[in-house]
Formats: C-alpha cells, structure tokens, sequence
C-alpha cells in the first residue's frame, strides 16, 4: 500500500486527506502530521482550560458562500450541511458587506468541527507537534524529517502548509523546485493578524445588541464578536460567553515580533476604549496568525503546484487559490486531480 504524507492539518489537508480516501481506486495508507498540538490550522477552535465546552474560533469565524461556489462546490455544503455542522448564521454581525445572493454559515461546534469532521471520514493516522525540517530523495522514495523524531519514508507527500514555510525546508526539496516555480512561490505574500479568545465565568452577562461586529475607528482592532452568540449558543449557568478580538493587520505587522504578554496587554488597553467595564477573562488565548490571509497568490499554478513526479510530491492550499473556504476546496480538489492522474 503506498504511503502517503499529507503535511497540515487545516482545511486543505484535511479535505485533501478525506478525498483521497474517497476518490481513488487503490487503498492508501493516508498519514496526516501538522506542527501544531491540534487540527484546524487557521480554522482552529480553542477551549478555556476551565471548561472544555467553553469555545472560541480564533482563525475562520464565519464561512460565506457565493450563488457560483453554491453551485460548484454544492456537495461540500450539503454534506456539512446535513451533519449539523454548518448551520445559516443567523445572529447580527454589524458593518458585515453582504453581496447579493451570498449566504452565510456558522459551525456551532467551533469551525474547527469541519477539519475533525474531513480527518475523520479520511481514517488517516494523525500525528500532532510534527514540524516538517527536511525532505530528501531516497531510492524512489522521500524521505522526510521533523524536528524531534527519526526520518519516515512516503510514496507521497502533499505540503498544505503556508508557502513561507514550504520555502524553509531544506534536504533535496531545494533543487527540485524549478527557478520558475520558486520565483511564484515567493511571490506570494500574507497578512499578519493576532487573535485574542476571552473566556468568561458562568453566569457573567456581555450586554450588547449584536454578535459580532466590525470597527473602523480603531488602529489595532478589527473585528470582535461575543462567540457564542454568533453560534447561537446561549451562556448558560455551566458554560459562561467567550469573545473573540482579531486585530488590524497594520498592528498584526507592527507587533509581529513582539512577546505575546506585550501584545494582549496593547488589545486589552484598546478592547476597553470600545466595551468598557468588560468584566475579567476566567482565561485568555492569544494567537499570532504571522500567515493569516494570503494577499497574492501563485497566480501561474492554480490550485497545486507540481514539484516532483516519480515519487510524487505536490503543494497546495490557499497560497495557490485564495484564502476562503472555497478557495481550500478548489485546491484540494486540483491536488486530488494531479494525484489520481499520477496514481
């Protein structure tokens, strides 16, 4: 059975790992690493150390759905749709921009749900705290190193995660990408936000009208939304509210190599300008998303980028669509595509 190394756990990789299940006609031994200690990637879902319950999605807070990819993609909403693990967003977002014919989705369980639900139907073997360092060719086999443990060899390996790091490996991978391909992978750029997840006691009230809501008026904060309220979960007297801050990108850049303390201190100055009298957090989560939206993508390779054929070794991910749900889609499928053509 023909080993194949799926690396990242978001929702390329995922879905990358549950389509290749489905799809292909030869059984496969499907293996998922990510860097991080849980799946999701940038569709990740924290829980206060307090209460497991209490949630809060720091990456994807809503997923939007256009009248094109209604149609294109119908399958994917359906399915996730028929679940329960997307449901309409049904709670006011204030100074959201809707387009005609747009819908939008919620995933009551955190958006991470949607990346456990794919790892699931994938039956992959997945292993967490794996960061991939190197990559090297070995009797027709690759040969890939993480940082703690000893070398595996695959068939196959897919690398979803962001551009940057796919860059940063070292071994052989270095002079099997072409000059052409290189100079598009390092066209592509990013922006940088932190995310700030509160967790709140039971019983504790946040008294606004709205769920989520948009800010212009302030230079480090973007977007804040009461989490559970835009899930249509209500606090109850187990589980109290959770809140979720993303920043501007102009402050995500400035602070980027700032100490995480320092930053969530410069939010927590800026949060009370806008709620004041917030009551204090049981719990905090402060996520640096250094790769969090891409700005440009791989223009030339839509979808995947090919870097090697016999043994197989291909990207994909946002970098080479665009950073929506549906851009994840459209990249797990042009993946699964070049794989079947090459299985």
């Amino acid at each position: 059975m023909a080993r194949v190394l799926i690396v990242g756990a978001g929702l390329t990789g995922s879905l990358c790992a549950a389509l290749l299940k489905k799809e292909t006609a030869r059984p496969l031994h499907l293996v998922v690493w990510d860097k991080a200690g849980d799946s999701g990637g940038r569709m990740t879902t924290a829980n206060s150390p307090h209460n497991p319950q209490s949630t809060v999605d720091l990456g994807a807070q809503y997923i939007t759905r256009t009248p094109h990819y209604a149609k294109k993609h119908q399958s994917f909403y359906d399915e996730l749709l028929v679940h329960g693990i997307l449901k309409p967003l049904t709670s006011p977002i204030e100074g959201m921009v809707m387009k005609e014919g747009d819908c939008n989705f919620v995933a009551p369980q955190g958006v991470s749900s949607i990346i456990k639900h794919y790892l699931k139907e994938s039956g992959a073997d997945i292993y967490f705290r794996q960061c991939v360092t190197q990559i090297n060719l070995r009797d027709d086999k690759w040969e890939v190193f993480e940082e703690a443990g000893s070398p595996e060899q695959f068939d196959i390996v897919v690398l979803t995660m962001p551009i940057p790091e796919i860059l940063h490996l070292q071994g052989d991978i270095t002079n099997l990408i072409s000059e052409c391909q290189r100079q598009e992978l390092e066209s592509v750029s990013y922006s940088s936000r932190y995310a700030l997840g509160l967790f709140y006691e039971a019983g504790v009230k946040i008294d606004v009208p709205w769920a989520g809501q948009y800010i212009t008026s302030n230079p480090c904060i973007r977007f804040i939304s009461i989490d559970n309220k835009k899930r249509n979960i209500v606090a109850s007297s187990e589980i109290g509210p959770s809140l979720v801050i993303h920043t501007t990108v102009p402050f995500g850049v400035t602070y980027l190599e700032h100490s995480i303390e320092n930053v969530q201190k410069l939010i927590f100055q800026q949060l009370e300008t806008i709620l004041p009298g917030l009551p204090r957090p049981v719990a905090t989560k402060c996520q640096k998303w250094r790769y969090s939206q891409v700005t440009n993508a791989a223009a030339n390779y839509p979808g995947q980028m090919t870097l090697h054929l016999k043994p197989f070794l291909v990207c994909g991910g946002d970098g080479f669509t665009q950073s929506n749900f549906d851009g994840c889609i459209a990249s797990a499928l042009c993946v699964l595509e070049a794989l079947k053509n090459h299985i």
